[in-house]
């Protein structure tokens, strides 16, 4: 099947495994599978568990969810560099973070939904805009700057 790297089909992102994606590894993995990929928006869904290392008294922390915003942005890279430039992973940082707010967190066994508004891409910098949702509601939202390291695969 021929791969439209516009916006692929649901069944192939089913069987994209975002560790393939990422330049981290368990238990830093922060979020569950790709769901949408297109050049501007990257949506991702992450089970809360139990044994993450940022759940505390059955919830998992803003900590948590800002590093689950930055792999968001990186499985959307990660996808470009495998799906598109056929390249390896690169590692990217957090840049800044602006006009965050939080108004719930999620608890364990939640499915919390991931979405990234690409808003501006130039010189390895990428400015997004990110919301989470949590059974239908907002629990997260954001900008964030992830600066890519060039040439600095993992």
């Amino acid at each position: 099947m021929e791969i439209n790297t516009q916006k692929p089909p649901k069944e192939f992102l089913m069987g994209v495994d975002v560790h393939e994606l990422l330049p981290q590894k368990e238990p830093f993995v922060m979020i569950g599978k790709l769901t949408h990929f297109d050049m501007r928006k990257t949506v991702t869904e992450t089970i809360i568990v139990p044994n993450n290392i940022f759940v505390n008294d059955d919830y998992f922390g803003a900590f948590g969810l800002i590093e689950n915003v930055a792999q968001t942005c990186a499985a959307r890279i990660g996808y470009i560099n495998k799906y598109i430039l056929k390249k390896g992973i690169q590692i990217g940082f957090i840049g800044a973070i602006r006009n965050m707010e939080i108004f719930t967190l999620p608890k364990v066994g939640d499915l919390i939904t991931t979405t990234v508004d690409v808003q501006e891409e130039i010189f390895g910098m990428l400015l997004a805009r990110a919301v989470i949702t949590c059974d239908e509601n907002q629990i997260l939202e954001t900008e964030m700057k992830i600066a890519v390291k060039e040439g600095g695969n993992a």
